[in-house]
């Protein structure tokens, strides 16, 4: 089921970055928006790899960046995927403290928290006037976008 949830997510972040390379007044807050899914979905990929994080969770990317990195991202969880059981504990740091939970979980809350802001950007979206793609599972699945 994580590979068609990666894949669901990388068709709907996708339609996402066409519409902010092809609309110059997408507001900064949607951009930011959707810099912090990217630096999310890095940053838990790394942790999952035990990796040095490279981007700030918040840290605000050039919309001409956000292709190659939303690549970069789901090679990583592809890896996962293929070398790592989704039972392994994962102990990490945050702001906050060290926390432990299963690469399942972690994967979960990742792909979650990718649609919720998705959600929030097209909210956005309206609000410049850009009609927001459609990024709905059961639509992009009916419509053998998956």
């Amino acid at each position: 089921m994580f590979r068609e949830i990666l894949q669901y997510t990388k068709v709907a972040d996708g339609k996402l970055i066409e519409i902010f390379q092809q609309n110059q007044r997408v507001s900064a807050k949607a951009i930011s928006l959707f810099s912090h899914v990217l630096n999310a979905q890095h940053v838990w990929a790394h942790r999952i790899l035990d990796r040095p994080v490279q981007q700030g969770v918040w840290e605000n990317l050039e919309v001409g960046c956000f292709e190659k990195i939303a690549q970069e991202n789901f090679n990583l969880f592809a890896e996962i995927l293929n070398t790592i059981s989704m039972d392994e504990e994962i102990t990490y740091k945050n702001a906050t403290g060290e926390y432990t939970n299963t690469v399942q979980d972690i994967l979960f809350h990742v792909f979650n928290h990718s649609t919720y802001h998705r959600g929030q950007i097209a909210s956005l979206l309206k609000l410049d006037e850009i009609f927001p793609p459609v990024t709905d599972y059961i639509i992009l699945k009916r419509e053998h976008q998956l």
